[in-house]
């Protein structure tokens, strides 16, 4: 593109050319398709890097690419599971044998605290206090947070504690972790990630693709659900560990778009 300018010299590249070569891998042209946005910015990245290293060793002035913004990705709003989604993934894990028990405790775990997957498997028995209703998670960051655990949730790891959790233990060599693996060690990510995959496939929910079950779902889920129910947009923040109410509001996005939904079906009028 630089030669096609009769640009030959990287001291000679200026914001124009910088902008001109990102508004063409957008757009495209005979021999390349156009970029997404999020292509885009990579693409973006790599020139600001070579430009910033050209000045670092001196061999240009001026950085011009400080000068042009990166392309603004889209806002993906979360995906979320409705309230009768989540009673049958939480139903579809049986409580036959002692890693049923487990799988069904994780999964309530989840969706009650909204806890990410690396703060439930990192989970130590003595951050639960199952007889107020608390767990401490530790968040990015090595930040800590107290957080409510509902009655269905108490109940499951109650039940996971007591019935399941000591036999698994005996088959280790002890582990202080909550959820515990079948040879008694803590939990992998991977493996919770594999029991939520197995779940949302026998509830019939979708496990691949752009809208399948993923790790962050329960917790998208349970964000939304309480905003749905009223809650102070504060308040989500503090359980969630969000440093900032920016990164919060965006489940507001999420239930404006549900509101818009259930009116447009609703409403007999809402369609002209």
């Amino acid at each position: 593109m630089l030669a096609a300018a009769g640009v030959a010299d990287l001291a000679a590249v200026g914001p124009r050319e910088v902008a001109a070569h990102l508004a063409t891998l957008r757009a495209g042209d005979d021999e390349h398709p156009p970029l997404s946005a999020a292509s885009a910015a990579r693409a973006a990245s790599a020139v600001r890097g070579l430009h910033r290293f050209a000045v670092r060793e001196g061999l240009t002035e001026h950085d011009p690419a400080r000068e042009v913004k990166p392309p603004t990705l889209p806002r993906r709003l979360p995906k979320a599971l409705d309230v009768d989604q989540v009673e049958r993934l939480l139903a579809a894990v049986g409580a036959d044998d002692p890693l049923a028990v487990r799988d069904r405790a994780l999964l309530e775990f989840l969706y009650a605290t909204g806890a990410r997957i690396s703060e439930a498997v990192g989970c130590d028995v003595d951050d639960l206090d199952l007889g107020e209703g608390t767990v401490l998670l530790h968040g990015k960051g090595g930040k800590q947070r107290l957080v409510p655990v509902g009655g269905y949730a108490r109940q499951a790891l109650d039940a996971f504690l007591v019935r399941a959790r000591p036999g698994l233990l005996a088959a280790g060599r002890g582990s202080s972790a909550v959820f515990v693996n079948a040879r008694g060690g803590r939990l992998s990510r991977q493996s919770a990630w594999a029991i939520l995959r197995r779940a949302a496939g026998a509830a019939g929910l979708p496990v691949d693709g752009a809208h399948g079950v993923s790790p962050h779902t329960l917790r998208h889920s349970y964000a939304t659900h309480l905003l749905d129910g009223g809650a102070d947009i504060r308040v989500v923040q503090e359980l969630l560990g969000h440093a900032s109410v920016t990164t919060t509001q965006v489940y507001t996005l999420v239930t404006v778009e549900r509101l818009r939904e259930v009116y447009a079906t609703a409403h007999p009028r809402a369609r002209a």
